[in-house]
């Protein structure tokens, strides 16, 4: 069984990630979605609360592509949750060219950590790639419209929380 790990903070979940669940799918027979816990970026949602968006966000995934989606917290190294679940695969998104130049120094930390675990470089689909939760929060905290970068269920999450 092919098993891959797609880690992030997930704060919130958007149709960037959601995108990449969807085509990292494909690749394995599980993906797990690992979420990182990292107190020091103070989280908008709480874990629990990411998990559960992921978790119904992620269930139509599950059905379209016969592939097991699970959300997996975790505070560890990202090398010791891909052992910890069996990952051979770690799933990276990659937005821009800047996203690459972070994402090639830790494939190469993890390599020396671990050499038995691949990480795999997805691009966002066009449409997806100036997505970044950061930026939806800010424009959510400005009252903008997030409604392009996120699912219904997640603006409406985003509304709640910053009312």
């Amino acid at each position: 069984m092919r098993v891959g790990l797609y880690p992030g903070t997930f704060d919130p979940i958007t149709l960037g990630h959601i995108d990449i669940i969807r085509r990292a799918a494909a690749l394995v027979d599980k993906l797990v979605i690992g979420v990182a816990i990292n107190r020091d970026k103070g989280p908008l949602f709480s874990l629990e609360e990411r998990v559960a968006m992921i978790e119904v966000e992620c269930a139509h995934l599950t059905e379209q592509t016969g592939t097991e989606i699970v959300a997996h917290p975790f505070e560890n190294l990202l090398i010791d949750c891909a052992r910890d679940v069996g990952a051979q695969i770690i799933v990276r998104g990659l937005r821009a060219v800047a996203d690459f130049e972070y994402e090639f120094q830790m494939v190469g930390m993890n390599r020396a950590l671990d050499d038995t675990v691949e990480t795999v470089f997805l691009m966002a689909e066009a449409r997806h790639q100036a997505i970044a939760s950061k930026l939806v929060k800010e424009i959510a905290r400005l009252d903008g419209d997030v409604s392009k970068f996120v699912t219904p269920r997640v603006n409406a999450a985003l509304r709640d929380r910053l009312s």
